[in-house]
Protein backbone atom coordinates (compact mmCIF):
# COMPACT_ATOMS: atom_id res chain seq x y z
CA UNK A 1 0.00 0.00 0.00
CA UNK A 2 2.07 2.93 -1.36
CA UNK A 3 0.00 5.87 -0.07
CA UNK A 4 -3.05 6.27 2.73
CA UNK A 5 -6.49 7.78 1.74
CA UNK A 6 -5.95 10.56 3.60
CA UNK A 7 -2.46 11.44 3.09
CA UNK A 8 -1.63 11.97 -0.54
CA UNK A 9 1.90 11.26 -1.95
CA UNK A 10 3.45 11.65 1.44
CA UNK A 11 6.28 9.55 1.87
CA UNK A 12 8.06 8.25 5.44
CA UNK A 13 10.57 11.15 5.56
CA UNK A 14 7.42 13.99 5.45
CA UNK A 15 5.59 11.56 8.37
CA UNK A 16 8.62 11.41 10.45
CA UNK A 17 9.38 15.43 10.17
CA UNK A 18 5.65 16.02 11.04
CA UNK A 19 5.55 13.33 14.03
CA UNK A 20 8.74 16.03 15.23
CA UNK A 21 6.77 18.85 14.41
CA UNK A 22 3.80 17.88 16.81
CA UNK A 23 6.50 16.53 19.71
CA UNK A 24 7.38 19.52 20.02
CA UNK A 25 5.13 21.71 19.72
CA UNK A 26 2.63 19.84 22.27
CA UNK A 27 5.30 17.87 24.36
CA UNK A 28 5.76 14.21 25.41
CA UNK A 29 3.19 14.64 28.40
CA UNK A 30 0.51 16.29 26.32
CA UNK A 31 0.32 14.13 23.48
CA UNK A 32 -1.53 10.92 25.19
CA UNK A 33 -4.04 13.54 26.33
CA UNK A 34 -4.80 14.91 22.93
CA UNK A 35 -5.04 11.12 21.56
CA UNK A 36 -7.21 10.41 24.27
CA UNK A 37 -9.51 13.45 23.83
CA UNK A 38 -9.41 11.98 20.10
CA UNK A 39 -11.11 8.65 20.78
CA UNK A 40 -13.35 9.87 22.80
CA UNK A 41 -14.29 12.17 19.94
CA UNK A 42 -14.32 9.61 17.65
CA UNK A 43 -16.02 6.88 19.94
CA UNK A 44 -18.83 9.45 20.24
CA UNK A 45 -19.53 9.92 16.78
CA UNK A 46 -19.86 6.27 15.89
CA UNK A 47 -22.39 6.09 18.73
CA UNK A 48 -24.12 9.12 17.52
CA UNK A 49 -24.27 7.67 14.27
CA UNK A 50 -25.63 3.96 14.87
CA UNK A 51 -28.51 5.55 16.77
CA UNK A 52 -29.56 8.95 15.30
CA UNK A 53 -33.14 9.17 16.20
CA UNK A 54 -32.47 8.54 19.81
CA UNK A 55 -31.96 11.60 21.56
CA UNK A 56 -30.28 12.41 24.84
CA UNK A 57 -31.87 13.64 27.76
CA UNK A 58 -30.95 16.44 29.47
CA UNK A 59 -28.48 15.90 32.98
CA UNK A 60 -29.92 17.62 35.75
Amino acid sequence: MNHLLFLGNLGWGELIIIALVVLLLFGGKKIPELMKGLGKGVRSFKEGMQSPDKEEEPEK
